[in-house]
């Protein structure tokens, strides 16, 4: 293989294709990126086993082939190569790089032994605006699970009936549900890795450009135009997020969003890890006080509210609900209650297409 290439143009394709690889696996070929020449570009393909990703990039080709080469050393080569042309040259399983007065050899893979994508047949494609899917991403991704010992909740449910998809993520203190329109006839329910998400939203662009989803049994493809990720789906029973979403409550609230912000976070300061972060919650006439106390000390904010129904003290994990209020772009929020042990609703004022539920910190009336 024998190739042109510019190098700020390869440095980024590089950072995209690490994307896709892991640093727990034990197959070394895996750490390596597979180049290939394709059609007058370098095609590169990073794969854990998980997650696929394929992205092309512009270059002269001036004889084909491929070759699999360390991912962290091949990208803090070229990152650190001068802002001009680089000359790739591969004979064998070794690689020369030059570019202007620098020159590397380094030692590559047979790219036979690199594993293959997987072939998808039976697929299913529909297309979404990248701001919009990057915004569903924002707005649920945070609330999926760490646990492996329940699988299906470290990824976000889409689910798709009647032109609407709900991006839902859960994990058993909170839950958040992004609704969208998607233009597709038939009904989807997928479980996608958090991991792969997160990925995603660092790679696409933040425009109205639309997105390819392709669905296949046991698979799904993102396809962005030069770049393509691929994941594996999660399997099993995702929970019925419709049944915790109750429709009836005793006590709403209306605040500014960021003062309740603001005000959580101060009192977070003072909210102990070991106790759950815990901050309480006073719903009184016209105010929303917001109290925590530790061994240090104790804090009490006072923020205005627009009150109707019962009174209220409930407690929360303040991490929790600033998790959900920090994705919400509305400047006033609506929290409703029903009663002090069960879930908190929040939703923006203005945006009927996202809400947000959060379990409360059971505490015996005297703990307020």
């Amino acid at each position: 293989m024998r190739i042109q290439i510019d190098q700020r143009s390869l440095s980024n394709h590089i950072n995209i294709a690490q994307k896709g690889i892991s640093s727990r696996t034990t197959l070394q070929i895996l750490d390596g990126i597979l180049l290939e020449t394709v059609d007058s570009k370098l095609k590169l393909t990073a794969t854990d086993l998980e997650i696929g990703i394929e992205t092309y990039v512009d270059c002269s080709i001036l004889e084909e082939g491929s070759i699999v080469v360390n991912s962290r050393i091949f990208g803090d080569i070229v990152k650190k190569l001068p802002n001009s042309t680089i000359n790739i040259e591969v004979k064998e399983n070794n690689i020369n790089i030059k570019c202007e007065n620098s020159e590397f050899n380094i030692l590559g893979s047979n790219p036979s032994e690199y594993p293959e994508l997987p072939a998808i047949i039976n697929k299913n494609s529909f297309n979404i605006p990248k701001d919009l899917f990057k915004s569903a991403i924002r707005q649920t991704v945070f609330a999926t699970t760490q646990d492996e010992t329940r699988p299906i909740l470290t990824g976000v449910l889409l689910e798709i009936k009647d032109g609407i998809g709900s991006f839902v993520a859960l994990d058993g203190y909170r839950l958040a549900l992004r609704s969208i329109p998607i233009n597709i006839d038939e009904d989807v329910k997928i479980v996608i890795p958090a991991r792969v998400l997160n990925e995603l939203n660092k790679i696409l662009d933040d425009n109205d450009e639309e997105l390819t989803i392709t669905i296949a049994p046991g698979h799904v493809i993102f396809n962005m135009g030069e770049t393509s990720v691929s994941s594996r789906l999660l399997e099993g029973q995702f929970l019925n997020y419709n049944d915790i979403i109750r429709k009836d409550h005793k006590t709403n609230v209306i605040v500014d969003r960021k003062d309740f912000q603001d005000s959580l976070e101060r009192a977070s300061l003072l909210a102990n890890e070991q106790k759950a972060n815990l901050v309480k919650l006073n719903v009184v006439e016209d105010q929303l006080i917001i109290k925590s106390n530790s061994e240090i000390g104790n804090v009490n904010e006072q923020i205005v509210s627009k009150h109707q129904g019962e009174m209220l003290n409930i407690a929360f994990n303040s991490k929790y609900i600033l998790d959900g209020i920090k994705v919400m772009d509305s400047e006033e929020v609506e929290l409703y209650f029903m009663g002090s042990l069960n879930p908190c609703i929040i939703k923006p004022i203005g945006d009927e297409n996202y809400t947000y539920l959060v379990l409360p910190v059971r505490l015996a009336q005297d703990d307020y």
